[in-house]
């Protein structure tokens, strides 16, 4: 008898495991204390200790990066994956376009919205099941369509990681399901999502708490897998994702008044440790950083660059004493650690010979801002002159004044 039990219990695990082994994170067994998590103060000026592998989190306005931790690691994005593809069809097709189910998507596993082999549905509806269902079946659906295959979007996918400078990133499925060759960084992945963002239909999307629709003939709502959104103040997306090699991931844009940042947290064991980390991280950025206006440190060092030129260059073939200007940033304002020590400095790199052939507008130096030894900004300095070259005469009275 015991045999038998334990028989029929090891079928019973084989049976189940493979409707799970590829689950995305919409699970319905591990959101009961979920919420008992939002209580947690964190309110410390000190970092927050992490538990997840890899993480990113990076200020939309200035790309700066405000924490991080092995964040340019390659490692396996698992849903996450679907932020690229998701763009991708915003950019290469349009929300009214009706695609037609294939077998091929209609038989993959994992997270599923539950799509059906020659089905029609919308690419409204596609991109809504992929981002808040997390559907791999919206994925391949979308990458059929656009491209014709998968292996064909990926080549899609690959093309625009490269367009972006995403030097350590490779895709090779729309959905994100495990594969060596499927890989991102933490930071990667926030550069990415901060190009997806500034799509507002993305953002409408990723923003969707449940979305309602007709499937297979009957009213369908799904709910949105992110458990930070609509739980944490000022949080707006995006993704959330589970491999059993990514582990937990989630992809969180938030922002409160001025300070808008992106936190990507790869590879925790669990789902709370994403959550957790991800939310302790968000407090922490909007406890302890604000813009800080960088303009007057920057002026004041180019001020004094007349002294170091009237002290350090030679001019060749020319007499006229070169004026400068100082190229004018998109931005001067950038996140810092107000509670902690906050120290500007600067240095100047210019050239140390002037000679006619320079014209008015070539760049002749940079000058660079730190904090703490940390650099905040790069502008470039231009010759504000043309300078002139000295005539027959000038060299004439010069060989006069060596007589006298």
């Amino acid at each position: 008898m015991k045999i038998l039990k334990k028989f029929l219990a090891l079928l019973l695990i084989l049976f189940i495991f493979p409707s799970i082994s590829f689950a995305d994170d919409y699970s319905y067994n591990d959101d009961i204390e979920e919420l008992e998590f939002f209580k947690v103060s964190n309110s410390s000026t000190e970092e927050p200790i992490t538990n997840s592998k890899h993480i990113a989190v990076i200020d939309r306005k200035t790309l700066s990066i405000l924490y991080e931790k092995s964040a340019n690691e390659k490692t396996p994005m698992a849903s996450t994956t679907k932020i690229m593809t998701c763009i991708l069809a915003l950019e290469n097709s349009n929300l009214s376009k009706i695609v037609t189910i294939s077998k091929n998507a209609a038989s993959i596993h994992g997270s599923r919205l539950g799509l059906k082999e020659k089905m029609q549905i919308s690419m409204q509806d596609l991109l809504y099941g992929l981002m808040l269902r997390s559907g791999n079946d919206c994925a391949i659906a979308i990458a059929e369509e656009i491209s014709g295959s998968v292996e064909n979007f990926a080549n899609l996918m690959n093309k625009k990681a490269k367009e972006l400078k995403l030097e350590n990133t490779n895709f090779v499925t729309p959905h994100g399901l495990d594969d060596s060759n499927h890989y991102t960084t933490a930071y990667e992945l926030a550069l990415l999502t901060n190009y997806a963002l500034k799509n507002e239909t993305f953002k409408s999307i990723v923003a969707c708490k449940n979305y309602s629709f007709t499937f297979d003939g009957y009213s369908k709502t799904i709910n949105n897998t992110n458990e930070l959104l609509g739980n944490v103040s000022g949080v707006y997306g995006v993704k959330t994702g589970f491999t059993f090699d990514a582990g937990r991931c989630l992809v969180s844009a938030c922002k409160r008044n001025d300070l808008d940042i992106i936190v990507v947290v790869l590879g925790a064991n669990t789902k709370k440790i994403r959550t957790q980390d991800s939310y302790n991280l968000i407090n922490y950025i909007f406890n302890n950083f604000q813009y800080v206006n960088v303009s007057k440190s920057i002026n004041e060092s180019f001020s004094n660059l007349s002294n170091y030129i009237n002290d350090s260059i030679f001019l060749e073939k020319t007499t006229d004493i070169p004026k400068f200007k100082l190229e004018t940033l998109n931005n001067y304002e950038f996140p810092l650690k107000t509670n902690g020590e906050i120290k500007f400095s600067t240095k100047i790199y210019t050239n140390k010979n002037y000679s006619y052939k320079l014209s008015a507008g070539d760049e002749v130096g940079k000058l660079h801002l730190y904090n703490n030894g940390i650099l905040l900004c790069e502008a470039k300095i231009f010759l504000d002159n043309n300078l002139s070259r000295n005539s027959f005469i000038f060299y004439l009275k010069e060989i006069f004044k060596i007589f006298k």
